[in-house]
């Protein structure tokens, strides 16, 4: 594994001789630590020669500001990067579960990127999301929605989204990927590129199994969540954009 340098809240893992970056926003209360819960998806990324900058963060209700904070740290740790190793000849945004909104919101719409891998895409409303916050909300009489909500995000992705090249994964086993209204709203612009694949797996699929690696080295349900995993590897690397 590769050594990991921090910058800002970008955790950056480099092979010597980068062929792409990847930019790895993870899902809600999954990503504080991504290099650890991601650990697998980012060890199979650098095995291709894939930098990998992955953005910790606590998700709060303003995605928006979140989404431009990534955005920011990104260009900063893309800047270091090419510095060491002059400029990167593919860039790839990868986004999981929440992860793909905040990535979709990116203030420059996709358009300084060669495309945008979008896993298990996720926006729904925060009372489904957080569930105690509907009990509360009802019991103490507020309001409380994401910044943008559902609705404005779809809104904002038809107006200010640009990037062309979008791959959506989803997995045969995930009541809760919403990559199909994203794809039917992304097929609406002209000369759109986006497709859909579905691979076996669920929603927690990407997530490394982390630190009971250790103590399940033969467990053969964590072999399977690892060919899953790789399986994502593939029709990334692979992507011809």
């Amino acid at each position: 594994m590769s050594t990991i340098r921090r910058i800002s809240n970008v955790s950056c893992q480099w092979p010597s001789r980068p062929v792409g970056l990847i930019e790895l926003i993870g899902g809600s209360y999954i990503s504080i630590k991504p290099e650890i819960t991601y650990k697998r998806l980012i060890s199979c990324l650098i095995k291709r020669n894939f930098a990998v900058h992955s953005w910790g963060y606590i998700p709060n209700f303003d995605h928006q500001l979140q989404a431009n904070h990534a955005w920011k740290e990104f260009r900063q740790s893309r800047k270091t990067l090419e510095k060491r190793v002059g400029l990167i000849p593919k860039s790839i945004r990868m986004g999981h579960s929440l992860g793909c909104k905040l990535h979709l919101l990116a203030p420059d719409g996709g358009r300084n990127c060669d495309g945008l891998v979008a896993i298990s895409f996720n926006n729904f409303k925060a009372n489904k999301s957080i569930p105690l916050l509907r009990t509360m909300s009802q019991k103490l009489k507020f309001q409380t929605e994401f910044s943008p909500s559902p609705s404005e995000t779809l809104n904002l992705v038809k107006e200010h989204y640009e990037q062309l090249n979008n791959l959506l994964i989803k997995f045969e086993n995930d009541n809760l990927d919403q990559n199909d209204f994203l794809l039917e709203l992304l097929k609406e612009r002209s000369s759109d590129k986006s497709k859909i694949i579905y691979l076996k797996g669920n929603h927690l699929t990407p997530v490394s199994v982390g630190i009971r690696e250790k103590l399940l080295k033969s467990n053969s349900q964590s072999s399977l969540k690892y060919e899953n995993i790789d399986s994502i590897v593939d029709q990334v690397t692979n992507w011809q954009i």
